[in-house]
């Protein structure tokens, strides 16, 4: 049992208790009550203390009374003994409280106009970071806590010093912010190959108008550029994100964390916005991205590609990394600013991706297309590990998707646009029609693309019964394989249809030019794993075809001519009027045919040899054999030469100079030195 107050004790609580106030002293009293029924039950020391300092806060006194009444009360029983410590505690807390109170002023930058740069004085900062730590210790204070006016004062002092810090964070991720280098970065980015689009940047739409292009002079493709896999950049001076962290832990604690993640995100994502116009990714609508030319918007779409693979890889990588140094005491922190300042620049791109995904669909997009398709499938993966933000990830699922859509059906309107090409022109001198250079460039890049297209036509039933291929060649074949194949032959049919628009003869110059463009970029590309051997000596088979329709189509007049039949019975009574008309058509044909044919231009120097050959087989047997017979009845004879003009040699030589590509003309009045 606690021992009585004396008279004294008792007058001395009484001067200390408010007289003038019947509440006040009515409190006195059942506080008085409160502690004896408290000690009176024997309870801990610690329901002894807090009984105590409860009377001591209810009375709302000044501070030098409060300490009198503590010591009263420290006199009643040994186990309020402790009240003096707490005396101490309370007087040194406040001391404290005003040093720090002191410090955070002068870097009040609200009320004071010098207050000091954070960069100037590393001491100086560390003695208000020292401050701030004081008082949010004193906050944890339970004693503090127990007092509202000097709980009043330690807020307050916490709401000057995050309101620097906020200004301080904001400045040091501005000005620490480190530019982009866009050159060293795509520096780093390999290119595996390069491949024609068409005509300098240009493609004649669906194939209606080709002209003289020349498709093997044009402008290439870059394809497959990937990222060095050890690309890594400074977003932030690495000097600067030690100060950066010291102050989000003081906010975080100090319970500004929602501001300070704000900060942050609101910087880092317009230095986010920054770097993607640095690598060339403008804002722009559907509607912008829709309106554009294909020269610019080809031009717009390789650097979102690159744009893509250096955002997701590096800069959002870094930016991942550096919220985890910065944020390290709170993982919701970490996790929100992340988003925040990703969420920005990621919906950018996609907005692009989704763009060009549903605008209208021509041939030469399909390459850039599927670009970007590769390259969002790359990053999809680092994208959904990074971002927590399922609306995000959601949104760059969406976009993949439609851009495979998209490349599929590109894809289609160049097949059929292959199949519905109906330029009329002839080529001059029978050579290789642009829609075949055209095709199969285009063709060659599809194979490099044979992975990604393959994934995409993989269980598309409906498209492969559209492109289903005769005596089931294509059966075990790859879907693009199969669609190639299918595609090849509409070509061929295409180039078929075009050879009618030819003279006799010169139509089979042209198909055998053709074909054997065909067979020679399948051969000397990865085609031919595609195709097949057979494929390939099918195609040859069909170039002898055609060569032996040429000679019989151009040289069967010319042949005739050295026949016997019709000049006479026998060698000895042959007549010399037939014999000299016959030798004059055969030179009549013979020289048009050079005039003509020398015209005409077979590109491939094996072709052109192989069918000088086959000619100089066919005509100079003949016509040896034709001279040797008859050419004897005409030399005797004046005006021999008028009529035997050329020698077996010069019809040899004059050979040639066929498929050229430069039309010549032999003269009557001199013979060609051998």
């Amino acid at each position: 049992m606690p021992r009585p107050l004396s008279p004294s004790e008792a007058s001395n609580y009484s001067n200390h208790c408010p007289s003038n106030s019947p509440t006040a002293k009515s409190s006195c009293s059942s506080e008085s009550e409160e502690m004896a029924a408290t000690t009176s039950l024997g309870g801990a020391d610690d329901r002894v203390m807090a009984t105590a300092q409860q009377i001591v806060k209810s009375l709302n006194t000044t501070k030098n009374v409060r300490e009198d009444m503590l010591l009263i009360f420290s006199s009643f029983d040994n186990r309020l003994s402790n009240i003096t410590d707490l005396i101490k505690q309370d007087s040194n807390s406040l001391s404290r409280l005003e040093e720090a109170e002191r410090i955070i002023s002068r870097w009040d930058s609200a009320s004071h106009h010098s207050a000091p740069a954070w960069e100037d004085s590393r001491e100086e900062t560390a003695e208000f970071l020292a401050a701030v730590d004081e008082v949010l210790g004193l906050l944890d204070d339970l004693s503090i806590q127990a007092d509202k006016e000097t709980l009043d004062r330690a807020e307050i002092a916490v709401q000057v010093a995050m309101s620097r810090l906020e200004e301080e964070f904001r400045h040091i991720l501005i000005t620490n912010t480190v530019p982009l280098d866009a050159e060293r970065l795509y520096g780093s980015i390999r290119r595996r190959s390069l491949s024609f689009v068409g005509n300098d940047g240009e493609i004649a739409e669906e194939f209606d108008s080709f002209g003289e292009i020349d498709c093997e002079s044009t402008c290439f493709h870059v394809r497959g550029a990937s990222l060095c896999d050890d690309v890594c950049v400074d977003l932030i001076h690495i000097g600067a994100v030690e100060d950066l962290k010291e102050i989000a832990e003081r906010m975080i604690r100090s319970g500004y964390e929602k501001e300070c993640v704000q900060v942050y995100s609101n910087v880092r994502r317009d230095a986010l916005d920054e770097c993607l116009q640095i690598l060339g990714v403008e804002k722009l609508s559907i509607e912008e991205v829709q309106k554009i030319d294909w020269k610019l918007l080809d031009e717009k779409m390789r650097k979102w590609v690159q744009a893509l693979k250096v955002s997701i890889k590096v800069l959002l990588s870094g930016e991942k990394r550096l919220c985890e140094q910065i944020f390290d005491v709170s993982d919701s922190a970490k996790e929100i600013c992340f988003n925040e300042t990703a969420k920005g620049c990621v919906m950018q791109l996609l907005n692009f991706g989704e763009a060009v995904a549903i605008a209208r669909r021509s041939s030469e997009k399909l390459f850039r297309i599927l670009d970007m398709y590769d390259a969002l499938l790359d990053v999809l993966p680092d994208l959904q590990l990074m971002i927590t933000d399922e609306f995000v990830c959601s949104e760059a699922k969406g976009v993949l998707a439609g851009l495979g859509e998209a490349a599929k059906g590109t894809f289609a309107v160049f097949e059929n646009a292959v199949q519905s090409e109906t330029s009329r022109k002839p080529m001059l001198g029978g050579e290789i029609h642009p829609l075949t250079r055209y095709v199969m460039n285009y063709v060659k890049l599809i194979v490099d693309y044979n992975e990604t297209l393959n994934s995409l036509l993989e269980g598309d039933e409906d498209e492969d019964e559209s492109h289903a291929l005769p005596n089931d060649d294509g059966a075990g074949m790859t879907p693009v394989a199969r669609r190639l194949m299918a595609l090849l032959a509409t070509l061929e049919s295409n180039i078929e249809e075009k050879s009618k628009f030819y003279e006799f003869g010169m139509q089979y110059i042209f198909l055998m030019n053709n074909i054997l463009y065909i067979v020679q970029k399948v051969k000397d590309s990865d085609l031919i794993k595609l195709l097949g051997d057979q494929w390939v000596r099918k195609r040859r088979g069909q170039i002898r075809q055609y060569a032996t329709a040429y000679l019989r189509a151009a040289w069967s007049k010319s042949l005739a001519c050295l026949k016997d039949e019709g000049i006479g019975r026998s060698v000895s009574n042959v007549s010399k009027a037939a014999l000299k008309e016959r030798f004059k058509n055969f030179n009549a044909c013979f020289e048009e045919i050079y005039r003509i044919q020398t015209g005409w231009k077979v590109p491939d120097h094996q072709l052109r040899e192989e069918l000088r050959i086959s000619i100089s087989d066919k005509v100079l047997p003949a016509y040896r054999a034709f001279v040797g017979r008859f050419g004897s009845q005409l030399e005797s004879g004046k005006h021999a030469g008028k009529y035997m003009k050329y020698t077996p040699e010069d019809l040899e030589n004059y050979l040639l100079d066929l498929f050229e590509g430069v039309p010549l003309v032999l003269h009557h009045l001199r013979r060609k030195s051998t």
